[in-house]
């Protein structure tokens, strides 16, 4: 027989607290705590997500519980939880407990709730237990990564990334402009960026479902390559070079970048892989993209930073449930890693707030997507997707991330680069 808790879980959440809570958190043993200001509360139902919380604090915790359903955030679409998340990054302050005080938050709520749930099954294995998948950001790991986020189901990206199935940062070229718009607004500024003219060969590496390869071949003529290590991006991609008679321009493979056996490329895009590759990894990867250009031949370098430069993996959510064995760094770090492969970098652009919105625009799709996303992919999976994206959203908000372009060049040897006096492209 488990022994009655003699602490209110409320209370426990109390003591905890360095301020008062705005919102209202409810408990399923009738405790409540919170001045009830804000229309935004949280229902804790039962005692397994009581366990997640008490098995995991933080994050984790509170995603598993999330996830499972366990912990209700009312006042907010589950599809897209940014105003709660909000409230709780300015008004739920923790302080670590005393000794003296987690034994009796422990006790008084009881032993029992110290035995872990099962997490829930869209979580992945901790870093540490991941060594039977190989080395970190070995071929086979980084495989089983890329299954893990992007083999969800692609009829569920189409509904939350929209018509043009980009899951990269949007430039917005002015506050009114759709999702859409500034898809192809930052694919059309990355092809001026790279000075892509009809005839030249581009390699794209971490092509996703072939957006940037489709439209360079499209609207610039261009001989494009893609290679992606998600076997349903590649199918999904190739299926959409065959509808818009792009095939004679466009390839996509199914292939780690590191398999192109191509060069002379006159033109790289590596537009969202370099947060998948590993800072360790960032010469062996920049030196591989010069050796496949041709002298003058042009990087764009696309990718989630840090504003810091120092190596950090992922948060234990993020970790766990979206990109497993992510790591970010500054654009300060990039830039370096560029030059020492022997690129000359040649600008540098900061889209912060354009990954805001187009955070926001994404969410605004799974909620009206909603029930058809759920059907697809499950309740849990999309609500770890309208947490994420709600969550990142706020990120670059705060300016926790960022998102930078670095444009470099394989200057040849005689110093000439192939660059005008001033840039074509703004």
């Amino acid at each position: 027989m488990t022994p009655k808790a003699t602490l209110r879980i409320a209370d426990a959440v109390g003591m905890l607290l360095k301020q008062e809570l705005p919102g209202l958190f409810t408990a399923y043993d009738g405790s409540s705590i919170g001045t009830g200001e804000v229309p935004i509360s949280m229902r804790l139902k039962n005692q397994r997500g009581l366990a997640y919380l008490l098995t995991a604090p933080g994050d984790l915790g509170l995603a598993r519980a999330y996830v499972m359903g366990d912990l209700e955030i009312e006042g907010v679409h589950p599809g897209d939880p940014y105003d709660a998340l909000v409230l709780l990054y300015r008004h739920l302050k923790f302080r670590p407990p005393t000794p003296a005080e987690a034994l009796q938050i422990v006790r008084g709520l009881g032993w029992s709730n110290l035995k872990p749930p099962p997490v829930p099954p869209q979580e992945t294995l901790p870093r540490w237990r991941r060594t039977v998948e190989g080395l970190r950001h070995s071929m086979g790991r980084d495989a089983e990564a890329i299954h893990h986020h992007y083999d969800v189901s692609n009829r569920f990206y189409e509904m939350v990334l929209g018509p043009s199935m980009t899951y990269t940062c949007a430039v917005f070229p002015n506050e009114d402009a759709t999702l859409e718009e500034a898809q192809d607004y930052k694919y059309d500024l990355v092809a001026r960026k790279l000075d892509l003219q009809p005839g030249i060969r581009l390699l794209d590496v971490g092509c996703g479902w072939g957006g940037m390869v489709r439209f360079a071949a499209r609207e610039y003529g261009v001989q494009a390559l893609g290679v992606t290590l998600s076997v349903a991006q590649a199918s999904w991609a190739k299926e959409a070079i065959d509808r818009e008679g792009l095939a004679n321009l466009a390839e996509v493979r199914h292939s780690d970048y590191r398999d192109v056996l191509e060069g002379d490329f006159d033109a790289i895009s590596s537009i969202g892989l370099t947060e998948h590759i590993g800072v360790r990894q960032y010469p062996h990867y920049f030196g591989f993209l010069k050796d496949k250009l041709r002298p003058q031949g042009r990087l764009l370098n696309h990718c989630i930073t840090r504003p810091h430069n120092q190596r950090t993996e992922t948060g234990a959510f993020i970790d766990r449930y979206v990109f497993p064995d992510g790591e970010l760094t500054g654009v300060g770090k990039i830039i370096t890693e560029v030059q020492d492969a022997g690129l000359e970098v040649m600008h540098a652009e900061n889209f912060r707030l354009h990954y805001a919105k187009t955070c926001a625009a994404w969410g605004r799709n799974l909620v009206d997507n909603w029930e058809e996303c759920v059907a697809e992919v499950g309740e849990g999976t999309a609500r770890v997707w309208g947490l994420y994206m709600a969550g990142s959203r706020m990120g670059f908000e705060l300016n926790q991330i960022e998102l930078d372009h670095v444009l470099a060049v394989k200057t040849g040897e005689d110093g000439v680069d192939g660059f005008p006096l001033r840039s074509t492209w703004a």
